[in-house]
């Protein structure tokens, strides 16, 4: 398994070693202490799949309190992944990384607590699989408006197919600071 880093202190592109042959392939898709050891923590509490069609948009999505670590992977077709650092205080904040990750590549996204997640489907479908570290809490769910300019993320498509909440969701900047995480700096 190969980890590197994002221009995003903490957001990490995992690479599974693959053994394929004429048969087909067989890869971890995760294995606490080998993900231990590479530095990314592996309590899940949860784990999902998402299902959509070609420029479909889903996020940008927070939990606070009870904020979510993903690992993230696609299973079948590609997206554009986003990871949004939402941390008061942090020296990145409002900063966004996004990356084209697929079934093809396998390779996965490790998006820490604290940072918006979001990602649009590329393909004509995507399946879409991410272990989180805690379960879903509605009530500390935050959304932010996927196209806000002072984030300038550089979405692949202009017309996403977004729901009605991610369609109405605020800019950051008009998030309350308490629905934000607070920045911490790590402790060795």
């Amino acid at each position: 398994m190969k980890v590197s880093d994002t221009a995003l202190p903490g957001v990490r592109i995992v690479e599974p070693k693959v053994f394929g042959d004429a048969r087909g392939y067989f890869l971890e898709t995760f294995r606490a202490d080998r993900y231990a050891a590479a530095g990314l923590p592996g309590a899940f509490a949860q784990d999902n799949l998402s299902f959509s069609g070609k420029g479909v948009l889903r996020g940008l999505h927070f939990q606070h309190p009870n904020g979510q670590a993903k690992l993230v992977s696609v299973l079948e077709g590609a997206v554009f992944d986003v990871a949004v650092d939402v941390r008061r205080g942090s020296p990145h904040f409002g900063r966004w990384v996004g990356l084209e990750i697929s079934a093809e590549d396998k390779r996965q996204v490790f998006i820490p607590e604290g940072f918006a997640h979001g990602f649009c489907v590329l393909s004509e479908a995507a399946l879409f699989a991410y272990k989180c570290s805690a379960v879903y809490d509605p009530d500390s769910e935050v959304t932010l408006r996927w196209s806000d300019p002072e984030i300038g993320i550089a979405w692949p498509l202009a017309a996403p197919l977004l729901s009605p909440r991610d369609a109405a969701a605020p800019l950051l900047s008009e998030v309350a600071p308490e629905r934000l995480p607070a920045y911490r700096l790590a402790t060795p």
